[in-house]
C-alpha cells in the first residue's frame, strides 16, 4: 500500500474530488431550481386567486417549464461527469510486470473497485439511481516468469473479485465461477527467447516488486550466457554492474519518458541509492522525478530480513512530494530531500576527483578452492626450493576479509599465482600439486551433485584456473614499494580503517587504499570522511556498504594533501604532521585495547617475511579477547575512544581551514557535506579547466 496510496489511489481519489465537486455544482442548480419551482407554485397560485390573471398563470408556467430544463440538464450533466469518470476506472490498466502471486494485482484491483464503489455511493447520495461496478479482473495485467505463480496469481485475482463483490452486496458471476484470465501472462519481463528486450502492454501506471538480485550475483544465479545476452540488451539503458531490479526501473523510466505510462511505483534493495544502481536510476528518470519514496524500510524475503527501498516516480506531473511521509521540495536520486524551504545539497551531483583515481581497490575474488589450513601452508611453505630456484613463500599468501577487521583477526593462507603463466607455475612443485588437486575435488563434488563445473562459461577463467579469478593486478601495481596499506570493510555497523602488511592480501570484501601515511588513514578516519561516506554510499540491510568509486573518490580532501600526493612531499607540512600524529595515537591506544601487552603473546611466524602471530597468554585471556573486536568497541564507544577521535578531527577541520568552526560547534553534519559538496565541485571544475 505504500506504493499502491501514491500511485493508485491518491490521484484518482483526486480525480474524483473533482469531478464530485463539478457533480455538486449541478446538484446545486438541482436544489435552486427545484426551489424556485415551489416558490413560483406558491406565488402563481396567491397571484391568480386574487387576480384570476390567467396571462400570468400561462407566464409562471413558462418559468417552470424552463426551470424543468435546468433541472433535466444539470441531471444530465451530473450522470455524464460520474459516468466519465467510472468509465475511466473501467479502462484504467494496472501492470505488475514481475507479479508473482498477485499480491500487487489483487491490492490494485480491490483499490479500484473500493474508488469506484466509493463514488457510486456518494452519486447515489445526491439522489441518483445506484450503479453497479463496471471494475473487473482485466483492469490489473501481470508478467510472471514462474508459472505455478502466474497461475496463483490468476486464482488469487478471481478469488478477490468473487469476495469483494460479496462483501459490497453484489452478486458474484458463478458460471464458471473462475474464468481465464489472459491478462496474466507467463514469460520473462525483461528478455525475450530470441534476445531482444521484452515489452510490456500499455498499462496506465506499473507497481510490483521486481527481483532482489545483486550485480555481482547475476552470473551466479542466471547463467553466462542469459548474462550476457541481458547485457547486450539492454547496454544503452542499464549498467551491466546493476542490480537485476534496475531493468524493470530502466523500462519503467522509458514508457514514462515516452509517455506511454503514467507512473511507476516499484519495491528496490535499498543499494539504488548508490553506484551503478543510483546511476541507471538517474538515467531511467530522465526528466521526470521521484515523487513519494521511502528511503530504507524493513522486508521480509523468504523469511530473511533485509533493507528495501520504495520509489514512486512520474514525469514531474506530481505537485507534492514526500519522502518518508514527510513534505519536501525535492527528492533527490539517492533518497535524500531537500525540506520545504530548506537548502540541503544534491550529493549525487558529486564527482570523482581525478586526484583520488587509481587508490583504492576492491579485494580479489578466488573463484575457485584456493584456500589453504594453516597446516598445509606451513608444509608447503617449509618445502625445498623450487626448480626455479625460489620458495614456495612467492606463491603463499596471507589473506584478510571483512571479518578481520570488525572482528578477531584469523590466519588465513591462500596459494596466489599472481599473472604467471601455467609453465611457470608448475615451478613451484608442490603448491601447484596441492591446488590442482583441490580443484579436481571440487569439480567431482560439483559434478555429482549436479552443478557446474568452476568457472565454466566464464570465458577464459575456465583455461587459467590456477589464477585468481580476480586477482586485482592494478592493486598489485599500486601496493609496489608500499610496508602497508589502508583497510576498511565494505560493509560493516561503523566505518573503521586498520592498517595491513603489504605483503598480505584483501579479499572481496575488503576495500584496499594504496596508501602507508599516517595523514591518509587519519584524513579517512575522521568524522569528516565518515560522514561523506555514509551519505554517498549505500548499505546492505542495516549495514553501510563502503564503494570507492562514490565514498573515496568523490571524497575532496584537504588541498595539499590529496592522495595522488607522494607523503614525503607534504612530510612538514603542519597540518599533515598534526593529522598524523592523530591518528598515530588513535591507532595505538585502539591496537593497546585489542591486544593487551599483559593478554597476549607475539609469536614469530615459523617462515620470515610474514607478521608475527598474536597470541592469548592463557585460557582467561583468550575469553577477554574473544569480546576485544573493533565492533565492540565502537558499539561502547568509551571516552578515550571519543577524545581520540575529537583530537583527530579538529586536526582534520584545521587542514580544511574550519577549525575555528569546529571549536564553536558550527560544523553541523549538514554544514560539513554542504562544504565538502562545494570543494567537490570546485575541484571538477578545476579538473575540467585542466583536462581542456
Amino acid at each position: 500500500m505504500m506504493i499502491i496510496r501514491p500511485v493508485i489511489i491518491e490521484p484518482l481519489d483526486t480525480e474524483w474530488t473533482e469531478a464530485k465537486a463539478k457533480i455538486i455544482e449541478q446538484v446545486t442548480r438541482i436544489e435552486t431550481a427545484k426551489s424556485y419551482i415551489a416558490t413560483i407554485r406558491e406565488q402563481a397560485a396567491t397571484e391568480f386567486k386574487a387576480t384570476g390573471d390567467k396571462g400570468r398563470e400561462a407566464q409562471r408556467q413558462q418559468e417552470i417549464t424552463n426551470l424543468r430544463s435546468t433541472i433535466t440538464r444539470a441531471e444530465n450533466r451530473a450522470k455524464e461527469l460520474h459516468t466519465a469518470f467510472t468509465d475511466r476506472l473501467s479502462e484504467f490498466r494496472v501492470l505488475d510486470p514481475a507479479c508473482g502471486s498477485g499480491n500487487f494485482l489483487y491490492l490494485s484491483l480491490k483499490a479500484l473497485k473500493d474508488i469506484e464503489h466509493r463514488a457510486n455511493v456518494e452519486f447515489e447520495a445526491f439522489g441518483f439511481a445506484r450503479r453497479p461496478p463496471k471494475v473487473g479482473p482485466e483492469a490489473v495485467k501481470g508478467i510472471e516468469i514462474n508459472p505455478y505463480a502466474a497461475e496463483l496469481a490468476r486464482v488469487s485475482i478471481w478469488i478477490g473479485e468473487i469476495q469483494w463483490m460479496r462483501a459490497n452486496g453484489f452478486e458474484a458471476t458463478t458460471n464458471p465461477i473462475l474464468k481465464p484470465l489472459n491478462n496474466i501472462e507467463c514469460r520473462d519481463a525483461v528478455l525475450n527467447p530470441d534476445g531482444t528486450r521484452a515489452e510490456w502492454p500499455d498499462v496506465d501506471v506499473v507497481v510490483g516488486n521486481p527481483p532482489f538480485l545483486g550485480g555481482k550475483r547475476l552470473r551466479d544465479e542466471l547463467g553466462g550466457h542469459y548474462v550476457d545476452t541481458l547485457f547486450s540488451a539492454w547496454r544503452a539503458s542499464v549498467r551491466p554492474e546493476a542490480d537485476l531490479v534496475l531493468y524493470w526501473f530502466a523500462r519503467s523510466g522509458e514508457l514514462i519518458q515516452t509517455g506511454r505510462l503514467k507512473r511507476a511505483g516499484l519495491v528496490s534493495t535499498n543499494s539504488i541509492r548508490g553506484g551503478a544502481n543510483r546511476d541507471t536510476l538517474r538515467s531511467a528518470l530522465g526528466d521526470g522525478r521521484i515523487f513519494d519514496a521511502w528511503a530504507d524500510e524493513p522486508w521480509i524475503v523468504d523469511g530473511a530480513a533485509v533493507r528495501v527501498s520504495l520509489l514512486c516516480f512520474d514525469n514531474g506531473a506530481t505537485v507534492d512530494l514526500r519522502l518518508d511521509g514527510h513534505l519536501v521540495d525535492e527528492i533527490f536520486e539517492d533518497l535524500t530531500a531537500r525540506p520545504i524551504g530548506g537548502t540541503s545539497v544534491n550529493l549525487t551531483n558529486s564527482v570523482r576527483m581525478v586526484d583520488n583515481g587509481e587508490i583504492a581497490f576492491q579485494g580479489f575474488k578466488f573463484g575457485g578452492p584456493f584456500e589453504i589450513d594453516d597446516s598445509t601452508a606451513i608444509a608447503v611453505l617449509n618445502e625445498p626450493l623450487n626448480p626455479n630456484g625460489m620458495r614456495n613463500s612467492k606463491v603463499v599468501r596471507q589473506w584478510h576479509n571483512g571479518m578481520d577487521i570488525t572482528r578477531r583477526p584469523e590466519i588465513r593462507w591462500c596459494f596466489d599465482f599472481g599473472e604467471l603463466s601455467e609453465r611457470d607455475a608448475v615451478l613451484f612443485e608442490r603448491p601447484y600439486k596441492v591446488l590442482r588437486d583441490q580443484w579436481d575435488d571440487e569439480n567431482r563434488k560439483r559434478l555429482k551433485a549436479g552443478n557446474r563445473p568452476l568457472r565454466n562459461g566464464e570465458g577464459n577463467t575456465a583455461v587459467t584456473w590456477w589464477r585468481h579469478q580476480r586477482p586485482r593486478t592494478e592493486l598489485r601495481v599500486a601496493l609496489t614499494g608500499l610496508r602497508r596499506f589502508i583497510a576498511t570493510p565494505e560493509v560493516s555497523k561503523h566505518r573503521v580503517f586498520v592498517w595491513f602488511d603489504a605483503g598480505s592480501m584483501a579479499s572481496g570484501s575488503v576495500y584496499a587504499i594504496a596508501r602507508d601515511d599516517d595523514t591518509t588513514f587519519g584524513i579517512l578516519h575522521s568524522r569528516f570522511h565518515e560522514i561523506w561516506a555514509l551519505r554517498m554510499g549505500t548499505s546492505l540491510e542495516d549495514r553501510p556498504r563502503y564503494t570507492p568509486s562514490t565514498t573515496f573518490e568523490t571524497f575532496p580532501f584537504p588541498e595539499g594533501l590529496t592522495p595522488n600526493i607522494p607523503a614525503a612531499h607534504y612530510a612538514d607540512d603542519p597540518r599533515a604532521q598534526a593529522i598524523a600524529a592523530a591518528a598515530a595515537r588513535l591507532n595505538k591506544l585502539r591496537e593497546n585495547w585489542l591486544n593487551p601487552p599483559d593478554l597476549v603473546q607475539r609469536v614469530p611466524e615459523v617462515v620470515p617475511g610474514y607478521p608475527d602471530r598474536i597470541l592469548p597468554v592463557d585460557e582467561r585471556a583468550a575469553d577477554i579477547l574473544k569480546k576485544r573486536t573493533l565492533t565492540n568497541l565502537y558499539n561502547e564507544r568509551p571516552a578515550w575512544l571519543d577524545h581520540a577521535h575529537r583530537d583527530l578531527d579538529r586536526a582534520v577541520a584545521a587542514a580544511y581551514g574550519w577549525q575555528a568552526d569546529f571549536d564553536s560547534g558550527v560544523l553541523t553534519e549538514d554544514e560539513i557535506l554542504k562544504r565538502l559538496f562545494e570543494l567537490n565541485q570546485e575541484r571538477a571544475k578545476m579538473d575540467s579547466s585542466e583536462g581542456a
